[in-house]
């Protein structure tokens, strides 16, 4: 169980660091995991690559729904004890992906809130990223603005489409959060953080289960946010019949084509598609 002094900080932050969620034998066990998801034939379709190399993988899609190791890590009791202190006794396992900031690589995440890509009833909503290496600043450790996940969601948008990223941030207001391997970062999902490239020869793979109150429910099913909702799980107490409903108004994360992950969004992709679909069609695309 987390103390009420972690419970007030998570409050009044919007993000809290946990050490020793996993023990030496997890690590290993998950480290493994990533290698059996990574390896042989078919494996490609489990993963997104850095486009700089090709080669280096960024993004594992849904380590959960692929290997059980990481569906216990998301699951376990202890993890859900310390969640419920901070969403409630209605706990909803939300979705799962697990990002890999290899060596010399490690594609920079701009900043933005998570709660853009996915807009719900309420914001009683957190991702726990759980550190399989130490995260330093030489290897994309999680920058965040403390306190910023009181302030509503802001505009995601570049013109009239979805970006996928903020403008015009403070970073002096910034706090870079050091975990060594085992440890977590429980993360509001309003609360707006980035992380840098890796420039150190070590990875930074990082488990990144997500979480929501038993009472928020989607209010957008586009694209990009329908397709984690079949594999939404209660894990603890009952899904209300009930939404809460903070007030306020959200945008909604509207892009002009389809995306994949949030490096594509926020690095361009639909400018590439648009210039693929307008030599495939002779047309220009807006």
């Amino acid at each position: 169980m987390l103390t009420a002094e972690q419970v007030k900080f998570y409050h009044d932050n919007g993000y809290l660091v946990v050490e020793n969620i996993l023990d030496q034998t997890e690590i290993a066990n998950a480290l493994q995991a990533i290698e059996e998801l990574t390896q042989g034939e078919g494996a490609q379709q489990n993963f997104e690559l850095e486009p700089t190399d090709g080669n280096t993988i960024r993004r594992i899609w849904s380590p959960t729904k692929k290997h059980d190791t990481f569906w216990q890590i998301a699951s376990n009791e202890d993890l859900v004890d310390k969640i419920a202190c901070l969403i409630g006794q209605r706990v909803q396992f939300h979705y799962s992906k697990m990002n890999m900031k290899g060596p010399k690589v490690g594609s920079v995440v701009e900043w933005h809130q998570d709660f853009a890509y996915y807009p719900h009833t309420n914001s009683d909503l957190l991702t726990v990223l759980i550190a399989l290496d130490g995260m330093q600043q030489e290897n994309g450790c999680l920058k965040v603005i403390p306190g910023s996940h009181k302030h509503g969601l802001d505009s995601h948008y570049i013109g009239d489409y979805f970006r996928g990223k903020l403008q015009d941030i403070d970073e002096a207001q910034a706090v870079s959060l050091e975990v060594p391997a085992g440890g977590a970062i429980f993360l509001h999902c309003l609360t707006k953080h980035a992380s840098a490239q890796n420039t150190s020869d070590k990875p930074r793979r990082t488990f990144l289960p997500a979480y929501r109150a038993g009472d928020a429910f989607p209010i957008y099913f586009g694209p990009h946010a329908a397709h984690n909702e079949a594999g939404a799980i209660m894990l603890r107490g009952e899904k209300s019949r009930v939404a809460r409903v903070d007030e306020g108004r959200h945008w909604l994360p509207i892009a002009e084509r389809e995306f994949g992950s949030i490096y594509e969004v926020q690095e361009g992709a639909h400018l590439k598609k648009a210039v693929s679909d307008m030599k495939t069609t002779g047309y220009a695309v807006d």
